[in-house]
């Protein structure tokens, strides 16, 4: 009777989730004997003859799967706060890798305790990868998305994977946010080019956070658009803070791709300092302490 109980009560709440993302279309993309299963958010309407900035989503570890509703539990949350997105509508794709997947060759070991990861990229991209850059280039044929603005966005393994999307498809984003991720710092050269606002909280133990910073400080040599948020008092989980930051999306949108492959900044939204942007939060405590593994 009981795990009877378990059951209806873990259905009730399947199909809660389900009607909360009732407004992210739900969809699969298939290539040849592949398939990628997807979630796509849309403005309310879509304005004839006006072209809309892309956002690409890559969700962490635990929202792996095929049931098409779980990478949206964090990665929703930038689109929360309607008054914003109102200001800066897009069309946001929000891919979901498979279980047995992940968006990079990334490797881990346990070194003395502590986490240590290696970033191949001498091997081609995963197949979820892949399939994700696909589905961003079908996506690009309307005529209603702006290629000149597109952007992605990632937390944890997602935030790893923005950092190697940017590398491998360099020619194809405005700018980027990452959370809770890092990569190689010596591949920084190939995307200078791209602005890229980092989020991570010092306590990580799961992705210590050296491994953004070391990138961020690579990057903000060649590119001085690019910013670091520190939460001094959060670990892995500071996709809640970051995710609800209102300056998110307004700081994406300041920056355009060239023609030539190099952004360009909306003078009106150009947040540039003459100082390194990099910011610390000391105070900030989340509520929420699921930690992706």
């Amino acid at each position: 009777m009981r795990v009877k109980l378990l059951i209806l009560i873990s259905i009730f709440h399947i199909h809660i989730f389900a009607q909360k993302y009732i407004d992210f279309g739900k969809s699969v993309f298939v290539k040849n004997d592949d398939s990628l299963f997807y979630r796509v958010y849309f403005p309310d309407s879509l304005e004839q003859g006006r072209k809309y900035p892309l956002i690409v989503y890559l969700h962490g570890m635990g929202s792996r799967g095929k049931d098409n509703w779980r990478q949206l539990i964090h990665g929703s949350k930038f689109l929360k706060d309607t008054s914003v997105y109102n200001n800066y509508p897009a069309v946001v794709l929000f891919p979901q890798c498979p279980k047995s997947m992940m968006w990079t060759n990334r490797e881990k070991e346990k070194i003395k305790g502590k986490w240590v990861y290696s970033f191949p990229v001498s091997e081609p991209p995963t197949l979820s990868a892949e399939m994700a850059n696909l589905l961003v280039d079908n996506y690009l044929k309307h005529s209603y998305i702006d290629s000149s603005k597109v952007y992605v966005l990632g937390m944890s393994m997602g935030g790893i994977g923005v950092l190697e999307f940017i590398y491998r498809w360099q020619n194809k984003y405005a700018a980027a946010a990452v959370v809770c991720g890092g990569h190689n710092k010596t591949l920084t050269q190939t995307y200078c080019h791209i602005p890229i606002w980092f989020f991570h909280g010092k306590k990580d133990r799961t992705v210590p956070y050296k491994y953004s910073k070391e990138v961020y400080e690579k990057l903000q040599k060649c590119n001085k658009d690019t910013k670091y948020t520190l939460y001094e008092k959060i670990a892995h989980n500071c996709w809640d803070s970051a995710y609800s930051n209102p300056n998110l999306l307004k700081w994406l949108y300041g920056f355009s791709r060239k023609q030539d492959n190099q952004p360009t900044v909306d003078t009106l939204l150009n947040l540039k300092t003459n100082k390194p942007l990099i910011q610390v939060i000391e105070n900030y405590i989340p509520n929420n302490q699921f930690i992706e593994k």
